[in-house]
């Protein structure tokens, strides 16, 4: 009597989305299995524990190994050591550079340095996140930034070509890599209302009007050619701002933007009469912000002076989202009618990012 039997040869990686994001999570192998046990996985699949642990050891092992190809993502696509489908690849590379919001938002606008690293102890402790995960985080952070701070073109472009990453995390990255370039201040208690979504919102419209990258062309100063074209902010630009100081400096103009302005939106704002007694603060304000953005330190607190200057007055006034927008369009739109004035091209470069922002920061 003969049997007949098939058998089927393979040396497809199998990846465990469970087990990976305990790995990913910090978990040590011993944790792993203790929370897999809990999941109820043995009676799930009548498995000893003996097995279990086996298991998870052997998907850590491979993990390992594929680590230092994922620091570097288009090698894990053209080794042959570890046969992975495509679909699985982009799932461990994705998962690998995620990161968790709470993270994100105690390092974010820091210098990503050893000296931030040693606070990684008490961020862990902060927000129960693993030390080993929160090392991760911090290390892809500062490895993405390594791979394109010297590269010219679009900041999401390059991530995506060196890192292959989604476009929605290599935004998320983009916006990282700004904020430590920049070293916008984030962490002020008055800031803390603010999410990571905020400010990376604020990030992109930045980089779209405010950088280098924005207009188009190389900057004029040979000293500035090295500069990076969606990491560094415009300093020509910046520079230029100084002339928008004449809208709050001359009497007469300041007063026809109230004028303007009142006009339009009268009977149109719940809050017009909060807004006629404090325009002139509020507008002044807004200018005196544009106007000091040369000097570095005034360029980290942007987001501080944003939330003093208009967010927490407009606030404390009760203002509605929908008559901050009101407004803002109006301030924004009167000024072409001003004839005194000679800056439109750069006041709409400012203000129609300012506004962006203004509006993604205001939590009515």
């Amino acid at each position: 009597m003969t049997s007949e039997l098939d058998i089927f040869v393979g040396n497809t990686t199998l990846i465990d989305e469970d087990v990976y994001r305990l790995w990913l999570d910090g978990y040590s192998v011993t944790d792993a299995v203790a929370l897999r046990v809990r999941s109820g996985i043995l009676e799930q699949t009548g498995a000893t524990a003996a097995v279990l642990q086996s298991d998870t050891m052997d998907h850590y092992r491979t993990f390992h190994m594929l680590e230092r190809l994922l620091h570097a993502p288009p090698k894990l696509l053209h080794q042959l050591i570890f046969q992975i489908p495509p679909s699985r690849q982009a799932l461990l590379i994705e998962r690998y550079y995620a990161f968790d919001e709470a993270f994100v938002r105690e390092v974010l606008g820091k210098k990503l340095s050893k000296g931030t690293k040693k606070d990684l102890d008490d961020i862990s402790t902060k927000t129960g996140i693993t030390l080993k995960s929160c090392r991760r985080q911090f290390d892809n952070f500062k490895r993405v930034f390594k791979v394109v701070e010297e590269m010219r073109g679009s900041l999401v472009d390059n991530i995506q070509q060196h890192f292959l990453l989604s476009d929605r995390l290599a935004r998320d990255y983009a916006a990282i890599v700004f904020f430590a370039n920049n070293r916008f201040e984030t962490g002020k208690k008055k800031l803390q209302y603010l999410s990571f979504g905020d400010f990376a919102f604020c990030a992109e419209l930045m980089i779209q009007n405010w950088t280098l990258g924005a207009v188009g062309e190389a900057p004029t100063d040979p000293d500035s050619q090295m500069d990076d074209m969606d990491m560094d902010l415009d300093k020509e630009f910046l520079q230029d701002l100084k002339e928008l100081k004449v809208l709050v400096a001359d009497k007469d103009l300041l007063d026809l933007h109230k004028s303007l302005v009142c006009t339009a939106l009268r009977g149109k704002l719940g809050v017009f009469s909060e807004m006629e007694a404090n325009f002139k603060n509020l507008s002044r304000g807004l200018v005196n912000v544009a106007t000091k953005l040369t000097h570095n330190k005034d360029v980290r607190d942007l987001f501080v002076d944003l939330v003093e200057k208009f967010v927490e007055p407009c606030r404390s006034d009760h203002w509605p989202l929908s008559d901050v927008r009101f407004f803002l369009n109006q301030y924004s739109a009167s000024v072409h009618s001003l004839d005194g004035f000679r800056h439109q091209a750069l006041w709409d470069r400012y203000m129609g990012t300012l506004r962006g922002c203004l509006l993604r920061l205001y939590h009515d």
